[in-house]
């Protein structure tokens, strides 16, 4: 089988190995696992720096089409779009042609032109992820409205399956709830019973950005230490907010019991999760945040904001703590799980529960069963 990729993502080559974002990647080596040779299409840069978060394809077939990357932010980006957008969509077009299974990946600009393309294709089994917002009521970019469209659209995308988390009323039946994971069934260890003894640990994982909200968490937190509740917070993650939150941290005496830890390895992150009573991520938006199930596979209960999937991964609060993006929702949806040990226990089952059933090896098995 040739399965073609058609990807926004950027990638870069060191010698003999393509190169692109871990978490986007690890995904697809598994896909590739069952595939005979693997065609991409997609950016690659001769300048792209290779970060520690870059990692290769693993597969031993792979032909490379590289396009030019674009996107519509400045008037000189759109003139060039206009330059480039015939010879993208035309390597998209051959490389459909001689594919048995095309790929997409939504949304993004290029994810877009493959949603175009792949109306040409009728007979190809064809598969879509749309890793964002799949939320019909959320406000989203012209672009990632049009893909939304045509990928529902059961004429245009005949033999497709469409990939989204989260599971939605009134969809065409090409629509496939989906999910993502991180652990395998043999990572089912033992969970440590937390209780509110003693220090009641929060923790946040994700980059210091203004869609995570970190400064929103140490908010929280540091209202729920003014109503004498024995707390503390670790932060883990960098980015361009690090700065404004050490200040705010030094000029409110928060260091005490808030501490920014930044970047760290998956093993530590892991610990994390398994020692923490909640894990918080009060973001703008999200696909599927794998820290929330991840954090959920150890026993730490997730506080988030009521954004894409995340009631639907929470059960509406069952199994998690959904709040507005304000620190006195929160701290009110917050203390009245502090005050009952039992409702947090009952809480935190749920969740170790349903998170265990979204596994790498289940994760596998549905994908064979899309090629």
């Amino acid at each position: 089988m040739n399965f073609l990729i058609i990807t926004h993502v950027l990638h870069a080559k060191k010698q003999a190995e393509y190169l692109a974002y871990a978490p986007y990647v690890k995904e697809m080596n598994l896909w590739l696992k069952y595939v005979d040779k693997v065609t991409i299409v997609a950016p690659l840069l001769a300048d792209k720096e290779i970060r520690p978060i870059d990692i290769a394809y693993q597969h031993k077939n792979i032909d490379f089409r590289s396009i030019p990357a674009f996107d519509l932010l400045t008037l000189k980006s759109k003139l060039k779009t206009l330059l480039v957008l015939p010879i993208i969509f035309f390597k998209i077009i051959g490389a459909m042609r001689k594919a048995d299974h095309i790929h997409l990946r939504c949304p993004g600009n290029i994810g877009l032109i493959g949603c175009v393309a792949q109306i040409f294709f009728p007979s190809k089994t064809k598969t879509a992820k749309y890793a964002g917002n799949w939320d019909p009521k959320s406000k989203q970019p012209l672009s990632y409205r049009l893909q939304k469209r045509i990928l529902s659209n059961t004429f245009l995308t005949k033999k497709m399956n469409v990939l989204v988390y989260g599971d939605w009323k009134n969809q065409t039946k090409n629509i496939k709830s989906f999910f993502t994971a991180t652990y395998r069934d043999n990572d089912k260890g033992e969970i440590l019973k937390r209780t509110f003894n003693d220090t009641i640990q929060f923790s946040f994982v994700g980059s210091l950005s203004p869609g995570k909200r970190p400064l929103l968490t140490i908010q929280i937190v540091e209202e729920l230490r003014k109503r004498k509740y024995n707390v503390s917070l670790d932060v883990y993650g960098d980015g361009a907010k690090r700065k404004e939150l050490e200040d705010y941290l030094e000029e409110n005496n928060l260091n005490e019991y808030i501490t920014l830890h930044g970047n760290v390895a998956a093993e530590q992150v892991k610990e994390v999760h398994k020692n923490a009573h909640f894990m918080m991520l009060p973001s703008k938006s999200e696909g599927w945040p794998k820290v929330v199930a991840e954090a959920m596979f150890w026993g730490s209960l997730p506080i988030v904001t009521k954004i894409s999937c995340v009631p639907y991964m929470l059960d509406h609060g069952n199994r998690g703590i959904l709040i507005e993006p304000t620190v006195s929702n929160a701290v009110v949806e917050i203390e009245k799980v502090l005050q009952s040990d039992e409702v947090y226990q009952e809480k935190v089952a749920k969740a170790i529960e349903w998170s265990r059933i979204y596994t790498l090896d289940t994760f596998e098995n549905e994908l064979k069963s899309l090629l």
